[in-house]
């Protein structure tokens, strides 16, 4: 324990007394904070300045639309229960289009003095609705359709209405937006993801940290003095445990950042956090058993590879869970109880990020977090067990990559 110790209390102090680690603990806060606040201020103050067309035969229809899509609000409430008005511009009505039309707002949409436009063509059968196209200047656009789409809904349905005798007060009441009174989701909303890749982020970098230390010492051959007096196993131990300590350490700091911002007030445009003691105390012991996890894994990929060229052909097995767990994520955070967050949740590579997003979104019962507890406590002795095994031999190999017969004669070796 104490030659454990010894190596721990180095990797940590090397790395904590390093310039680059102050660096980090202070830019990528800055960094994420300025993105989400960025983010959070341009979807908040920016509203759609778009200029369209509607051609269509019906010239009613064309100017109910209009009256709609220009009156079209999409609310985004701030912290102040203000929103910003999320509309059209400008629409202009074309009834009826000419030969000509199409080819005249096409060109209008080449040059940039028209967003797009919608082309109605009437329905060859009575009693069924008409074709709507929307040919647009951006065809990555999929928030404009939504707001489109529902405007038509919106006309046609008023139209039909209007047809079957109700007065237009009485369309009006009928279809005002519903004021939904919900719970403050944003912010839970906001913390789980920002924790999710927080975890995400420092175990893949720690955890490749751990590999890429172990390429250091072989390249400068440091190894060969440290094993005439410290055994492998104790080496290993010691670099996982000290480089881990680091990642502990930095993210108190940025958790301690968090909630004293988030405390103080200190958040603006309408970004806030909700973050509880119970989230805290699970995030730190999936943190914990993931990076034990990925460190052991990536020791391993470290002393079977000479280069860091080598390892970063390796490093998808440590990527590759993380990614499918990032894939998922939305799907966990809407069914925090169905069979894919619960699937995950199980398989012991992506238990530390998704056990953690299900609990911080909806509890899920106390058998099924021991249970996954237990599995990744299981999995984690054995790839020490393995990752021990290989990193005695590989950290004195040098030269080509092994091939897998090879790494399977090392796990006989006594």
């Amino acid at each position: 324990m104490l030659n454990i110790w010894l190596i721990a209390k180095r990797e940590y102090l090397e790395r904590v007394r390093a310039k680059s680690f102050l660096l980090m603990t202070i830019l990528i806060p800055l960094l994420m904070g300025g993105l989400v606040y960025g983010a959070a201020l341009a979807n908040g103050r920016s509203g759609s300045n778009l200029h369209i067309a509607v051609v269509t035969p019906d010239r009613q229809f064309g100017l109910d639309l209009e009256s709609e899509l220009e009156n079209t609000k999409r609310v985004d409430s701030n912290s102040d229960g203000e929103g910003t008005k999320q509309g059209f511009r400008k629409v202009d009505v074309v009834s009826p289009p000419a030969s000509d039309t199409r080819a005249v707002l096409n060109d209008e949409i080449k040059n940039r003095q028209l967003d797009g436009y919608i082309w109605v063509t009437p329905s060859a059968t009575p009693h069924t609705r008409p074709t709507f196209e929307w040919v647009s200047k951006s065809k990555a656009d999929i928030l404009t359709p939504s707001l489109l789409g529902q405007g038509i809904r919106t006309t046609l349905t008023r139209e039909g209405l209007g047809n079957l005798g109700m007065q237009p007060t009485d369309v009006d009441s009928l279809l005002k937006p519903v004021d939904l009174v919900t719970e403050d989701k944003d912010a839970a909303f906001a913390s789980v993801y920002a924790l999710f890749f927080l975890m995400y982020f420092v175990i893949l970098f720690y955890g490749m940290n751990v590999a890429r230390s172990i390429i250091e010492e072989k390249t400068s051959r440091i190894f060969e003095v440290l094993l005439a007096t410290i055994r492998p196993e104790e080496l290993m131990a010691g670099k996982v445990l000290g480089v881990g300590a680091v990642g502990l350490t930095q993210i108190g700091i940025w958790i301690v950042a968090g909630l004293l911002v988030t405390k103080f007030g200190l958040l603006a445009a309408g970004v806030s956090f909700s973050i509880t003691p119970v989230q805290v105390g699970f995030f730190i012991l999936f943190f914990l058993l993931g990076y034990l996890l990925y460190s052991s894994v990536a020791a391993a990929l470290g002393a079977m590879t000479s280069s860091e060229q080598e390892l970063q052909q390796m490093n998808m097995f440590l990527m590759l869970p993380l990614i499918a767990c990032s894939l998922v994520i939305l799907r966990v955070v809407r069914d925090a109880d169905g069979a894919v967050a619960t699937a995950f949740s199980f398989f012991p590579f992506c238990t530390p990020l998704i056990m953690y997003v299900r609990i911080a979104v909806h509890q899920p019962p106390a058998w099924q977090i021991a249970l996954s507890i237990a599995g990744l406590i299981l999995t984690i002795l054995a790839v020490l067990w393995f990752a021990s095994r290989i990193y005695r031999v590989g950290i004195l190999m040098y030269g080509k990559k092994p091939n897998l017969p090879e790494i399977l004669r090392w796990l006989k070796y006594s």
